[in-house]
């Protein structure tokens, strides 16, 4: 199977039309030059598609930024759909077979791929696809979207500039990667920033960005690198910005350990509704971790400044808010930054 990975015209484009690489600058992803993505090549081109879902046999949906929508075009039966999803996997570097039926790999170009196999999914095998955007926004690019407001702009380049710990929190596709990494590129260009994630997502329009990802253990159960160690080599590297990415478990105890180790200017993202569930939120994930929730608490409130939420109102991604963590009664709370 072929490995290569090749930059390919946006639709609609003259290049396009003729089945060859545009050659006019602008943005484009990076897809693997493979015939097995041809029945996803279309929605996986397209700028304004943030994720890909294939849904066994009920077909395909995708996400432009207002929720999941059904597409025509292609019917696949399961025998498709899971011959789909071994060749996509594959070409990120990992099995999926019955023994191994759930699986999840990053593709050159920040495309991240998770599969799960039938009969472990319920209804015919699925495939989730997450696109990163094909252009590098800044805060004044998120600014002009309407992500926020002149005022919450000059707050956030306040917080890179202080060198505050942030948390970035919202729910999934909320933009919370999006804004993490705006952030962190508008951070002085002599900063050397070290990101540590479970699947390497961050990228960042910046000098001096060192890129660390967490490694499973193979089909033996052996080369398996996890965050916990990564943070410790990464405080090997001298960083100046110590960044933990997603915390979905009890990976949230490196977070909260690499931001206390004295770095300023570091960060991390956490899933949450909505502000007022981030002190449980994060109590939950601590809890994975085995701590209890006056030592979350008081983690928390050593390791982490500001806390911005994202969330999407009508289509859009938006700040919803930017507080500081707090103790209240030794457990975790929340108030508005003054």
């Amino acid at each position: 199977m072929a490995s290569a990975f090749v930059v390919v015209p946006r639709p609609g484009s003259a290049a396009a039309s003729r089945g060859e690489p545009a050659s006019v600058p602008g943005p484009r992803r990076q897809l693997p030059d493979d015939a097995a993505l041809d029945p996803l090549r279309e929605y996986l081109l397209d700028p304004d598609v943030t994720d890909v879902f294939v849904n066994g046999e009920r077909g395909v949906f995708i996400d432009r930024g207002r929720g999941a929508e059904a597409v025509e075009g292609w019917c696949p039966n399961e025998a498709e759909v899971r011959a789909l999803a071994v060749a996509l996997i594959a070409l990120g570097g990992r099995h999926l077979d019955d023994a191994t039926p759930c699986a999840d790999v990053r593709w050159a170009g920040g495309i991240r791929v998770h599969a799960v196999l039938s009969p472990v999914a319920c209804e015919g095998s699925v495939i989730s696809i997450r696109l990163p955007a094909v252009e590098q926004l800044s805060l004044a690019d998120l600014e002009q979207r309407g992500m926020f407001d002149t005022a919450v702009a000059a707050d956030l380049r306040r917080l890179v500039e202080e060198r505050t710990n942030l948390l970035v929190t919202g729910a999934t596709g909320a933009g919370k990667t999006t804004l993490l990494a705006a952030l962190l590129s508008a951070a002085s260009p002599t900063d050397r920033i070290v990101t540590i994630e479970d699947v390497a997502e961050l990228r960042l329009d910046h000098p001096h960005h060192v890129r660390l990802e967490a490694r499973q253990p193979n089909l033996e159960g052996a080369g398996a690198v996890p965050l916990a160690r990564l943070v410790r080599e990464a405080l090997r590297m001298r960083p100046d910005r110590l960044v933990v990415g997603e915390c979905r478990g009890e990976e949230v105890r490196e977070l909260l350990t690499a931001l206390n180790t004295g770095h300023q200017g570091g960060a991390g993202t956490v899933h949450a509704s909505g502000l007022a569930e981030v002190p449980a939120r994060l109590e939950a994930l601590g809890a994975l971790a085995g701590l209890d929730d006056h030592g979350v608490a008081r983690q928390v409130v050593s390791a982490i400044g500001a806390v911005v939420h994202v969330g999407n109102v009508d289509g859009v991604r938006r700040v919803m808010g930017i507080v500081r963590p707090v103790l209240r009664d030794g457990r975790l709370g929340i108030e508005e930054q003054a």
